[in-house]
């Protein structure tokens, strides 16, 4: 288990990381040349690294044949959250991300959807989501109510400003 909480740790830190660099590529190029590079580059390492450990083991694949295609939800993943990063920045970005992630793994788990085993709705379940969801929103408005908060104990800076 501890492993697996140390790869998950790993993976929000490279995900963050791509993201970031991933906006700053969109800032130079289209979109789509941000996400053809991304997935070309994540193809080519891969099929690099699975040569590597599995060798020939790599092109034996047993699942639905719809699976084969999620490479082409990835296009839809990259493209959003590239542009999402550079709208909003990283750190709210990723935050809602997380909270869309969570929220739709719930729903997929209680719906059994994709080929996963069914697991029960519990109301601690919906609950923790909420709770994750307001911390994000707390996050996100956070720095909005301090500057109100700020300005309103610091009427000179407002006016010099313009904040009123």
């Amino acid at each position: 288990m501890a492993l697996g909480i140390l790869l998950a740790i790993i993976g929000g830190a490279f995900v963050s990381i791509q993201n970031t660099f991933n906006a700053n590529v969109k800032m130079r190029v289209s979109v789509w040349t941000t996400t053809a590079l991304v997935l070309l580059l994540g193809f080519a390492a891969s099929l690099a690294a699975g040569l590597v450990f599995e060798g020939a083991g790599l092109f034996s694949f047993q699942a639905e044949p719809w699976f084969w295609f999620s490479g082409i939800v990835g296009v839809g993943v990259v493209a959003s959250v590239t542009q999402g990063v550079q709208n909003l920045g990283p750190s709210r970005a990723i935050s809602l991300v997380m909270v869309s992630q969570i929220f739709f793994g719930l729903m997929w788990d209680t719906l059994g959807w994709f080929g996963l085993e069914q697991v029960p709705f519990t109301w601690q379940s919906l609950f923790g989501v909420l709770l994750i969801s307001g911390g994000v929103l707390l996050f996100q408005l956070g720095p909005v109510l301090e500057q109100k908060r700020f300005v309103r104990l610091n009427p000179d800076i407002a006016k010099a400003n313009d904040w009123q």
